[in-house]
């Protein structure tokens, strides 16, 4: 399942304009690619020639774009001593909060055990937060134990094997495809 190829099976305009740009990339494809492939060249990491063409331009600022518009980010210009530079922080604190226990509740009070029976957005999240490398962030305002515990759940989690994972179906198999794509 995690090395497998994409096969698109709709490509219906989502109202997001990356993700349909995005759709229109793996539609216009000549052979299916994997998600190993398409992550690299979705955010720009490889330079493969042959492939230049399926390339989003300009992911993190068209992201940090959209994260403005919708109130979530801001944009400011910073001094690094030599240059300027445009930065985003968030000034939306209380969306990032309400994310981040979001989060915290999925692991610690809802907390099922089994990943099939997760919520596939709470799975999707936890999964990007580790490939971001935020996640003890996520977890640093909990008290020891409760950072312990939450620290202990997530990395079992995140230590399956996807593939198993994958082939248990429930409609999580691109999570956990996204997964072990990172974990490479």
């Amino acid at each position: 399942y995690c090395s497998s190829q994409v096969l698109l099976k709709s490509d219906a305009p989502t109202g997001d304009v990356l993700l349909d740009e995005t759709l229109r990339h793996i539609k216009a494809t000549e052979t299916a690619e994997t998600v190993q492939t398409w992550i690299e060249l979705l955010t720009g990491e490889t330079w493969n020639p042959f492939k230049l063409q399926y390339q989003l331009r300009n992911v993190r600022e068209r992201l940090a774009k959209a994260l403005v518009e919708k109130g979530i980010l801001t944009t400011e210009k910073q001094n690094f001593l030599l240059f300027d530079m445009t930065t985003h922080p968030v000034c939306n604190a209380s969306e990032k909060q309400r994310l981040l226990k979001r989060l915290q509740e999925s692991v610690l009070e809802r907390w099922v055990n089994e990943p099939q029976r997760m919520e596939r957005r709470t799975l999707a999240l936890l999964v990007l937060a580790h490939a971001s490398d935020v996640l003890e962030n996520v977890f640093a305002s909990l008290a020891d134990d409760k950072y312990d515990v939450a620290m202990n759940r997530t990395k079992d989690l995140l230590d399956m094997d996807p593939e198993v994972e994958a082939a248990k179906g429930k409609g999580m198999e691109m999570i956990w495809a996204v997964l072990a794509a990172f974990n490479k």
